[in-house]
Order: C-alpha cells, then structure tokens, then sequence
C-alpha cells in the first residue's frame, strides 16, 4: 500500500480570518479611544467587557437607565466608494445618542460593532477614530466594542457599523408626551445635512438614476457629490441637556426615519397637534436637489428626509425667546417652527418652503 502525503490542514487564515490584523487594529484604535472616556470608566480596551462605575448614580433620587441602539444604513456604502472611513463613527454616535437624550436622558457610555469582509487595521481604526470623537462631542465614554471579520459573506472592502448606547435621567425629569401643552413652542435645530437617513433614496437618485459620480463638483453644494453626502450627522446631546437644564422644555423629537412629522408625533398626546409652518425655513441645496434630480413628490420627500431640521424642541410659550438664546449661545441654528394645538395626536407641516 502507498503512503499518500498528507494535505495541509485547514486554518482559520486560509478560510479568511485574519486574527493578526484584528489584533493590530486595537492597537491602532486604543490612542482615540482613550479621548473618549468619563472619570466613571474602569480599565481600557481589551477585556470581555467594559466597566463603568455606577455608584455615579447615587446621586439621583431615581435614576432610570435609559437604552438606544441604531446603525448608519447604506451612508457606509458612500464611505466604501469613497474609501474615506473616520466620520462615518461620528454618524453612529449621533443616532444613538440623540435618540438618549429625547427622554432627557445623559449618555454616559456606548459600545460599537463593526462587521467586515475584511479586516484592514487601518481602516477599522479610522472608523473607530469618528466613534470616539463623535463621543467626545456627546459627553459619553466609548467603554468597548468589537470588531467581526466575515469573510464570504461580506466583500473584503465591505464593512457595516453599529452601536448602543446607556444613559441616565432623573425619574422627575423625564421628557416626553405627558408633559406637552396645548400652547407650547416648537423650535426646529438645524441638521447638518442628510444626517444618517434616506440614503437609499437618494444613492437612487444620484447614483442610479442619474449617473452622478462622487467626485462630481456640485454648484449648489459647493463641494463634490461625495463630500456633500458624507457630511457627519450634528450631534445635539449636549446642547439638548443644556437647553433643558435652562429652560422649560417638555419633549425633543430626534427627526430620523421617517422625517419631521412622524418622529414629531411620536411625542404627542393623543388630545394635540403639532403645526408646523415650512415658510419658517429654506430647504438646504441637498433635499431640493433629491426632489428635483429625482423628481421625487414632496411628501415623499418630507416622510423620508429630515428636509433640514435634525432635532426638535417643544418648549413652554414664555420659554421660547430663552430657548432661542441657549441654542445661538452654543452656536446651533435655531427657529420657531410652530406651535402645540388642540387635535388628535399628529404633527401638521403647512404652507410653502421659504425660497
């Protein structure tokens, strides 16, 4: 009988996963991480878990924890053609935190998942590089994550991110319907842009149907395609908690999925209204441009962008004025958009944009 010569064994390299660049990715990661820390926050990167000291917490009479979780959508296929990765953190942290702090809520740690075909260190600490800044602009600690190489499932320049987040607010001082009036003030803060929502819509319409590449100089932005669309969603967190330590504030809506009015009324009562007046604003070049490119109908514009406005407040009527101030004073472009109305629970857009 003939030996035959044995075959090499299988390795968890040769099916794809590189262990060795994982492990150099946090290293590489570690410095940003560092940044974006609280004085609550035990040990570093590293460990099975993140630890956080919460005998912080003994200094609320009732302290609810409060829970997000959320991701960016297809933005990062924007990030991928574009090969630039360190804002696309800034806008997980935004979609995470900002739906904390609608309840009143402080964010006081979050932890990140990054999903890859392949793990390329520099890449992966570039996008953990815009986690922990966007954290540093929110006021929470990034107290751990991790990073998954799929090979075979994901293409080796693919990647997806996600994140969730863990905050805290005085049972006394949660926002939210119960506390809405009729009378009350809403005021609109700016976005940034697109924020983190309806890329599929408009990688559509500029992509697909209209053939627009990335690099494309776009007049009405002042900048190319690609740089308009990768703009990093505004995190409000800190302005938020600030304005409702200051002011009356009786709710936030943090206008993603689904647009202005649908979020706004996530945060009604079922016996008011919301009216809004699109005459209180122009809408910035990118949402215009969606509508007429892809000759997409206002309302699905409107349910599906945040046409300029990122976050809501719905504040007392003798606060208003106040409000306005808080915001300009931390340099947030803010507005009246309406008002609080007898109805049934629905938040109205009327009228004709500014413009």
């Amino acid at each position: 009988m003939t030996d035959t010569p044995a075959s090499p064994g299988s390795t968890y390299a040769a099916a794809g996963v590189d262990i060795e660049a994982g492990d150099r990715a946090v290293e590489l990661m570690k410095t940003w991480v560092a940044k974006a820390s609280r004085p609550e926050v035990l040990g570093g990167i590293g460990g099975f878990a993140g630890l956080f000291d919460a005998s912080a917490l003994k200094r609320y009479e009732r302290p609810l924890l409060a829970t997000s979780t959320d991701g960016v959508g297809t933005k990062v296929a924007i990030a991928q053609r574009m090969d630039k990765h360190d804002t696309i953190g800034r806008d997980l942290v935004g979609m995470v935190v900002d739906d904390l702090v609608v309840c009143g809520a402080e964010p006081l740690f979050m932890t990140d998942y990054i999903a890859t075909g392949k793990v390329v260190p520099e890449r992966i600490a570039a996008v953990v590089k815009g986690i922990a800044e966007g954290c540093v602009l929110a006021g929470c600690a990034l107290v751990g994550g991790e990073t998954a190489e799929h090979p075979g499932l994901l293409a080796p320049d693919e990647y997806d991110v996600a994140g969730a987040g863990t905050g805290v607010v005085e049972a006394d001082g949660l926002l939210g319907a119960d506390r809405v009036r009729d009378g009350d003030v809403v005021i609109a803060m700016a976005a940034s842009g697109l924020h983190s929502n309806g890329y599929s819509l408009v990688r559509h319409v500029f992509l697909a149907q209209a053939g627009w590449e990335l690099d494309r100089d776009v007049p009405e932005f002042g900048r190319t395609l690609g740089e308009e669309l990768l703009e990093p969603t505004r995190i409000y967190s800190l302005d938020c908690l600030d304005l409702a330590r200051r002011t009356e504030v009786h709710a936030f809506s943090h206008v993603t999925g689904g647009g202005l009015a649908a979020n706004l009324a996530r945060v009604l009562p079922a016996h008011l209204d919301a009216r809004l007046d699109r005459a209180t604003w122009a809408l910035p070049a990118v949402f215009s441009l969606v509508g007429e490119v892809g000759k997409v109908a206002l309302p699905e514009l409107e349910k599906t962008l945040n046409m300029g406005v990122g976050m809501v407040a719905v504040v007392a009527a003798d606060a208003a004025d106040a409000a306005l101030a808080v915001l300009a004073e931390r340099g947030v472009p803010a507005w009246v958009l309406g008002g609080i109305t007898a109805g049934t629970g629905q938040a109205v857009l009327e009228g004709a944009y500014a413009g």
